[in-house]
């Protein structure tokens, strides 16, 4: 009978230890979704906003079947990105958002070169410091710190600012206490770019270099806190399951 209760004991003990990793795990995930999230949804209102200042610009102006269209689907892609956003349950998610949000902001460009009377314009990547800058118009060698001289695509005050020897408008999130570019924001933020550039070959591979970049000594630093944390959480669970048995043997005078 005493073995018994030891048994029902011990498992009780190996469930509760797997639920508390099942919910730890989950607030993990919840966490690292948080900021993610955030960042789809500045883009989204980013957006709307520049969509505003395209309503303004058509005030007033009648509107041919082509450039109705492509105002139309901008506006859609408004309301695609601002659901796709809303839907998020994981930072994989926002590869979906980030690509309505390109394809929006093509779709206005299209809208002023067809307004003004000009050629619709080549499809090009977004800005890569930020690409709520919009369309880039021209690349122009970077090399971020600590990285490699590549030629990034970039708007044009970003392009003009490189030139000059002067600092691009760079997109940074929050890692921990320290803000960083968004490319080295660590793996959440692989998925944000991804949609973005992730359509215009190559680029994939340069966004991915400037990401793993620099990110050593961060990721080295994260891997030994991660190491000591579960490393003090297992040494917790030990002495308490020993606790637990040292208590039922006392008991049970084993």
């Amino acid at each position: 009978m005493g073995l018994l209760v030891v048994l029902a004991v011990g498992a009780l003990v190996v469930w509760l230890v797997v639920r508390s990793n099942q919910r730890k795990a989950l607030e993990r995930k919840a966490a690292a979704l948080e900021p993610v999230k955030k960042l789809a949804f500045e883009d989204v209102t980013a957006l709307g906003e520049e969509l505003q200042r395209l309503d303004l610009e058509l005030a007033g102006r009648p509107l041919d079947d082509g450039q109705r269209a492509d105002y139309q689907r901008a506006l859609d892609a408004y309301e695609s990105a601002k659901a796709a956003a809303d839907r998020m349950a994981q930072p994989e998610d926002v590869k979906h958002v980030t690509e309505i949000l390109e394809d929006g902001r093509y779709a206005m460009a299209c809208v002023r070169a067809r307004v003004a009377g000009e050629p619709l314009p080549t499809r090009r990547p977004p800005c890569f410091f930020d690409p709520r800058h919009g369309m880039s118009v021209a690349d122009v060698p970077y090399t971020p710190p600590g990285g490699t001289l590549r030629d990034v695509p970039a708007c044009a005050l970003d392009a003009e600012r490189v030139r000059a020897g002067a600092e691009p408008d760079v997109r940074k999130v929050m890692v921990g206490s320290r803000r960083v570019p968004y490319w080295q924001g660590g793996p959440a933020y692989q998925p944000y770019a991804r949609g973005y550039f992730g359509g215009f070959g190559p680029l994939d591979w340069i966004f991915m270099g400037f990401m793993f970049e620099g990110l050593g000594d961060g990721l080295g630093a994260l891997a030994g806190g991660v190491g000591e944390g579960l490393g003090a959480l297992g040494e917790g669970v030990g002495d308490g399951i020993g606790s637990i048995f040292d208590g039922i043997g006392d008991m049970f005078d084993f």
